[in-house]
């Protein structure tokens, strides 16, 4: 196999991605716009520097890849270029992005070549949760129960991006379509699984689920929430970003219709890294449902997608 190169491969979820890849003895190939950072971290590895707003260079990073996972954000500077040079190198590209309008904009491209948006924490797990229990025309409710959240230099600038791209307005997915609002927003109780149990909410706490899962499930609303303590860390400029040995621990847990599913792990950047890498691998091997630009609950069979990764799960 050819190797699958990692674009943004010295960030922090980067770096477990190119970690996921050796664990699972695929080859890899790292990349990004900084060579000398490249070369101090990965020098062992397969080093192709490569600045995203330059053709030339991501077309020599890319080629005689397998495919190419892009981890670096904001991806409403990223996604774009590399889905772009990866269509000219004919190899499937997959992303962590947690931005709603980036995300919005991949999904409505069209490739002949895989394309799978979102493969991450936010957007990628719920997918697959839902879709594992997803009926049509039912209201789909995500609730993310994170003891804590220490935001990456990478989610900070992404959401800085995406605030600005909405000019400071929220967004929700009601009545079949993305409405942006001005609404305050609001707290309430969620009962999550035992032993988080009853915490109090901030709902309507927009995630990329509202993007990727009314993709291909024809569901009227799709609502996601966030514990308060989860998203006043967030807010806070002042919280650090996360340690590598992060003791972070998260419950995602989806309710569409009388249907439950729920997932339990620890640390949202960690585990992306086994949904991308995932993700490419049952590309390369022929095992997807879709084709062309597909998110993950459309592209994979979902079950067996959620049962291999490292979380303990409640499914009905």
């Amino acid at each position: 196999m050819n190797a699958i190169v990692v674009y943004g491969a010295t960030g922090h979820t980067g770096r477990f991605v190119v970690e996921e890849l050796l664990r699972q003895n695929l080859p890899v190939a790292v990349s990004g716009r900084n060579g000398s950072t490249l070369m101090a971290q990965w020098g062992a590895l397969d080093v192709r520097p490569a600045a995203v707003d330059d053709p030339y260079a991501l077309d020599r990073a890319l080629r005689n890849a397998a495919a190419v996972i892009n981890c670096a954000g904001p991806f409403a500077t990223t996604a774009e270029p590399l889905i772009e040079a990866a269509a000219r190198q004919r190899i499937p590209y997959v992303d962590v992005a947690a931005e709603i309008e980036a995300n919005t904009a991949t999904l409505a491209r069209r490739s002949s070549t895989p394309v799978v948006p979102a493969m991450a924490f936010y957007g990628g797990l719920g997918d697959l949760l839902t879709t594992a229990i997803a009926e049509e025309l039912a209201p789909v409710h995500v609730a993310y129960g994170l003891s804590s959240w220490h935001p990456t230099p990478g989610t900070r600038e992404a959401g800085r991006v995406s605030h600005d791209r909405r000019g400071g307005r929220r967004v929700r997915y009601a009545d079949g379509r993305l409405q942006y609002h001005d609404d305050p927003p609001v707290q309430e109780d969620w009962t999550f699984p035992a032993p988080l149990g009853k915490r109090r909410v901030i709902a309507e706490f927009s995630m990329a689920d509202i993007v990727t899962i009314p993709s291909h499930i024809a569901v009227p609303e799709v609502r996601t929430y966030m514990t308060v303590e989860a998203a006043g860390d967030l807010a806070d400029a002042d919280t650090p970003a996360p340690p590598r040995d992060n003791d972070q621990s998260f419950v995602v847990d989806v309710r569409v219709g009388d249907r439950r599913a729920t997932a339990t792990g620890n640390d949202i950047y960690a585990i992306s890294a086994p949904l991308a890498v995932g993700a490419v691998r049952r590309i390369l091997a022929g095992e997807t449902r879709a084709s062309g630009v597909a998110s993950a609950g459309a592209m994979f069979d979902a079950v067996e997608f959620l049962k291999e990764l490292p979380l303990a799960f409640d499914l009905p």
